[in-house]
């Protein structure tokens, strides 16, 4: 059983629907600017409690915190994420190319700071192992490793201080850039960073950690290769240095690689069985100092240790801040990535908790907490993967789960600290590999991806291949570049299809796709599925002329015709006045009228649905069309038309080509008025059918 609803309704052009539904009075652009100025320049109280409390989110959601629903799981949750902070915070402070005390600093100051200007609850901030990479090229490249170093002399702890203190002014420099991005609004630059792009780039920058970490597997010194092809230099000098392995090391990489990789793998599988993650990167780390201690594998073996660990707070102090112009054009590309991976995380677990966040302040977050931090010795923080993942499998609600994750950070360096000494760097270095499990199981996604979208496919592969064979910036760059280049490529062959119209219905689709909707006689409707500008302006008059039989041989034709019956039509003028009869001048003219046969396109119809914007070249472009058409004998009408492509294409001078009143609300609109005025030329439209 079906039924059908028929509607009639007068046939509307764009002139006719806005005099009838359109707004009686505008204000002028000048009104509405000072309207909105003085909107927001008017201060009062309320205003600035609310200003209050969207630049300091904690004042929002602390007073609304549902103690006894919220308390345990932030609680468990910030106490598992601590524990794992720990080891990581020291392992990525060697990717870092600084002491391992530094990863633990910057494991405790941007988590405070973030959970009281952060909107992302599930969001777990601190050492990230793209991050810390990208930094530590930065410090290798300023601050090189001197040949021989005695790490107990006075030099040594110089250059420590001048590792960490670029270091330091790297985090400094990225995090006024956020706040400066976030004075203009520019948190919709993350966009430009699509998931295809991310997961590429961590992936293979997940490539770059592991095999900067092969020398501390397997206890060689060696230097680290910066610049384009950098990994390969890296492995052609371990396998160079082979012989030189150091088996103690090695055989603490075997041991550690055979806990942590069965363990964590039994935390992913059973996650949602386990309240809590097995916390075995903490566990290794205390088994491996208190075997390394008892052994004295520093001494007897010359497996590298972490040393020193100082207890308690630094004292604040600027970064080197006179390396801020040789580090500018790094702290660029280390600013976009971990603003883009902290953002996209934030947005990932809020659409999966079904709350929203604020891209623009979670610049201010994150700036804040890199220029803050940056006072204390830290290095760029950003969201991290593994981490927040934790964070939200045990059971975290809110922010305030940094609060107990910082709380474990912070006990560890006031009093435990110290007992690290004898930590192996082996364990940090296995840590590091162990935690980029995630990021090497995104080759899983390639297969889906490429059933879904060839293009996107391309740019993983694109991106990762940069990433991978010349550098982890310049990689991103070229990937970024490409993705936008595939953008504009698909927006220049968007293609211009014929419309049919489905029987009975006001419904036009594509003849190519749906073959029971057929053309309407005398009328090429066009739908063109893309922008109409510069940068594919040819591509639309070549589908267009296609479409219409448009050759530069039948305009000619045409033009010649035109000219022969202006001639003749002077001609019979002449003679009528003369008093002469021309009887063969009806049936010329009756030639030319008939000239075009009933089924030939005698109307063009632009569906303007899919155009979203016009510049100035495709408006041009519009103007020739309407030439070329009149010139044929074809009339040109227009139809959903957005107001800023109307705005354009009447600003551009199109009316003065053709009638105002061939532009209409609707292709049905439109292919009913053609009709109608085919039928009764001398009758107004009426109504139409719907």
């Amino acid at each position: 059983m079906s039924a059908s609803v028929a509607v009639y309704r007068n046939i509307y052009t764009e002139d006719r629907f806005r005099q009838a539904f359109g707004a009686d009075d505008r204000p002028s652009a000048g009104e509405a600017l000072r309207d909105q100025l003085a909107k927001r320049c008017r201060c009062s109280q309320v205003a600035c409690l609310h200003l209050l409390n969207e630049r300091v989110p904690v004042l929002k959601w602390l007073p609304k915190y549902k103690l006894r629903k919220w308390i345990l799981g932030d609680i468990v949750a910030g106490l598992t994420v601590g524990i794992v902070h720990i080891p990581q915070g020291m392992a990525f402070a060697l990717l870092t190319s600084v002491a391992p005390v530094y990863g633990l600093y910057t494991s405790f100051f941007p988590v405070i700071l973030y959970m009281l200007f952060g909107t992302g609850h599930h969001v777990s901030t601190g050492t990230f192992a793209v991050i810390s990479l990208m930094t530590g090229s930065v410090v290798e490249q300023l601050v090189p490793a001197p040949p021989a170093l005695n790490s107990s002399s006075s030099e040594a702890v110089e250059f420590e201080a001048q590792r960490i203190g670029v270091a330091s002014a790297v985090a400094f420099l990225s995090g006024v850039m956020m706040l400066c991005m976030f004075g203009l609004q520019l948190g919709f630059l993350s966009t430009y960073l699509s998931e295809p792009i991310i997961k590429a780039f961590t992936s293979a920058a997940a490539f770059h950690v592991t095999v900067s970490q092969l020398q501390s597997m397997l206890g060689l010194r060696l230097p680290r290769y910066m610049g384009a092809f950098s990994l390969f230099k890296t492995l052609a000098s371990v396998m160079e240095n082979l012989p030189h392995t150091n088996l103690a090391a090695l055989l603490i990489s075997l041991l550690c690689l055979a806990v942590l990789v069965p363990v964590k793998e039994v935390n992913a599988r059973f996650r949602q069985r386990l309240r809590t993650p097995i916390p075995v990167e903490i566990l290794t780390v205390i088994i491996a100092t208190g075997v390394a201690y008892a052994s004295s594998l520093d001494s007897r073996y010359d497996v590298q240790i972490v040393g020193h660990i100082p207890a308690g707070f630094p004292p604040p102090r600027l970064p080197a801040l006179q390396t801020v112009p040789d580090i500018a054009g790094d702290t660029v590309a280390i600013t976009f990535v971990g603003y883009a991976v902290s953002v996209s995380l934030a947005m990932i677990y809020a659409d999966k908790h079904g709350y929203a966040i604020q891209p623009n302040q979670e610049l201010l977050a994150h700036g804040i907490s890199n220029t803050v931090s940056s006072l204390f010795s830290c290095f760029p923080s950003s969201g991290t993967l593994a981490t927040t993942n934790i964070l939200d499998s045990a059971g975290g609600c809110t922010q305030l789960s940094g609060l107990f994750t910082s709380l474990v950070v912070l006990i560890v360096l006031l009093l435990i600290g110290p007992l690290f000494y004898f930590l192996p760097k082996a364990v940090l270095a296995c840590i590091n590999v162990t935690s980029l499990r995630q990021m090497f199981l995104q080759f899983q996604d390639l297969p889906e991806l490429w059933r879904v979208s060839r293009i996107d496919f391309m740019v993983w592969v694109v991106t990762w291949l940069s990433v991978v064979v010349l550098n982890v910036d310049l990689g991103l760059a070229i990937g970024v570049v490409f993705s936008m280049m595939t953008v504009i490529c698909r927006t220049q062959r968007a293609g211009c299809s014929v419309l049919g119209r489905a029987s009975n219905t006001e419904i036009y689709r594509s003849i190519n796709n749906h073959n029971k909707c057929y053309e309407v006689p005398g009328v090429k409707i066009l739908a063109y599925n893309g922008p109409i500008y510069y940068g594919n302006r040819s591509f639309f008059k070549a589908d267009v002329n296609q479409l219409l039989g448009l050759t530069p041989e039948r305009i000619r034709s045409h033009e010649k015709a035109r000219k022969a019956r202006e001639k003749r039509e002077r001609e019979a003028i002449n003679t009528v006045e003369r008093g002469v009869a021309n009887m063969s001048f009806s049936s010329d003219n009756e030639f030319f009228k008939s000239e075009m046969a009933e089924d030939e396109v005698q109307a063009v119809l632009i569906d303007c649905s899919s155009v979203i914007f016009v510049d100035v070249a495709g408006a041009k472009l519009f103007i020739q069309m309407c030439v070329q058409c009149q010139k044929v004998g074809m009339q040109i009408y227009l139809a959903n038309c957005n107001e800023s492509v109307l705005k354009i294409l009447t600003s551009s001078g199109l009316m003065d080509y053709m009638n105002p009143q061939h532009i209409f609300v609707t292709v049905h609109d439109a292919v009913a008025h053609i009709q109608h005025h085919r039928e009764k030329p001398s009758e107004t439209d009426t109504m139409i059918w719907v």
